[in-house]
């Protein structure tokens, strides 16, 4: 067989993607073991019965052809709505690109603001993709570590140590897999940085809807920010349409038109059928949002209160989004070592914190994904076993790794 090129055979650099343990799990689940998955953010509800009947009912009406390739008027305009309500940022259908998912749309952005070779920023706790898309795109990886002391938000110090000849910086918020949520300062720090170093920023902001603590601010709010910050979304966590893969990329009109030449060549266009099904979901109103939410508002309150009734294990700021970083170095463990005890001992399934990068080894991801008994009862799991192991560790460290 002839050679690959480098750029693929590069995308998960050291070769792995970081999800071994949720392979695991899944194989479990296949031979018949119950298992309880905490381990990816999908709704443990379907996509509404009504959206289904839109999407459905446009493709009879024969929605089934080329679709317009940035996206149907109505839904560039429809998501040109939502963001300027959300952010208060003038926003038009001029300022739209749609795209399959949030993921895509990750990719095109990276692929929008620099050229092979050129240093792409992005901020450690990530998104297992995030890496391998930016190689994807033909880009350099360079982390910005987010300390678990500082409650995983970037320092402008550490900011400002890497930002010299680097192109872009991916930031998220509310975030994934932390739950924190950006202060003001943070996003205000990340926006002089960018201004002094010519960087595009890249804001994934899938979680908007997901806002528990505080408020959610997007970087491209920001005094002159908007020119130079593509915003990432979809309709994925906020409509619970995972499935679907209906995303955008919202910045200038100038990059919209050029992201408008690569969906071109690459996707041309999202399904006709599927686009309508997002109009209708838009349509549906802030309210519906919230209803989507609610769940893991209710989890959240869940985790808070189970946290605070031991001392063992603690989580990071959890203000958004449908996980919770549980930081369990009391146990002595690694966050892979604790998460594999957990399944096999538990048979609870969550995501070690190093899936995630350096800055959250010690804890482990869970997503706040099953019913809400089934929650609490495995949270509850959990802590036990935590604390067992700590306990154990306090009286034979030998015996514990």
């Amino acid at each position: 067989m002839a050679h690959p090129s480098h750029r693929i055979r590069n995308i998960t650099g050291d070769g792995s993607d970081g999800w071994d343990l949720f392979y695991r799990a899944k194989d479990l689940i296949r031979q018949g073991v119950a298992v309880t998955e905490l381990t990816i953010g999908e709704h443990d509800v379907k996509t509404d019965p009504a959206i289904l009947d839109a999407m459905h009912g446009a493709a009879k009406a024969g929605a089934t052809g080329y679709a317009s390739i940035p996206g149907i008027p109505e839904l560039r305009a429809a998501v040109a709505e939502r963001a300027q309500r959300l952010t208060g940022v003038p926003t038009g259908p001029e300022n739209v690109i749609v795209t399959p998912g949030g993921q895509a749309a990750l990719f095109a952005a990276h692929q929008f603001v620099g050229d092979p070779g050129e240093r792409a920023l992005h901020v450690d706790p990530y998104y297992p993709t995030y890496p391998g898309t930016i190689r994807a795109a033909g880009l350099v990886p360079v982390a910005v570590t987010a300390r678990a002391e500082a409650g995983f938000e970037p320092t402008e110090e550490d900011l400002r140590a890497v930002g010299p000849g680097a192109r872009s910086l991916l930031v998220n918020s509310p975030n994934n897999p932390t739950g924190v949520i950006y202060s003001d300062r943070t996003l205000e720090a990340i926006a002089r940085v960018a201004a002094e170093h010519d960087l595009w920023v890249i804001s994934d902001e899938v979680y908007d809807s997901q806002v528990w603590e505080g408020r959610h601010l997007s970087p491209r709010a920001l005094p002159g920010m908007a020119e130079r910050t593509l915003v990432v979304g979809s309709l994925s966590k906020s409509h619970a349409m995972t499935g679907s893969r209906l995303g955008w990329i919202i910045g200038p009109p100038e990059a919209a038109d050029l992201l408008w030449d690569l969906s071109t060549v690459s996707n041309y266009g999202i399904p006709g059928f599927i686009q309508e099904a997002g109009v209708f979901a838009l349509a549906q109103g802030p309210g519906y949002e919230t209803g989507i939410a609610e769940p893991f508002r209710r989890r959240r309150e869940i985790t808070q209160r189970l946290l605070s009734g031991q001392d063992v294990v603690r989580a990071a700021p959890q203000r958004g989004a449908m996980y919770a970083m549980l930081d369990v170095r009391a146990t002595g463990l690694t966050g892979e070592g604790f998460a594999m005890r957990l399944l096999d001992e538990e048979r609870i399934a969550v995501l070690p914190g190093e899936s995630f990068g350096q800055a959250s080894a010690g804890h482990v991801r869970i997503a706040m994904t099953v019913e809400d008994r089934a929650y609490e009862d495995a949270l509850a799991r959990i802590m036990v076993l935590a604390q067992r192991i700590a306990a154990q560790r306090a009286h034979f460290p030998a015996e514990i790794g």
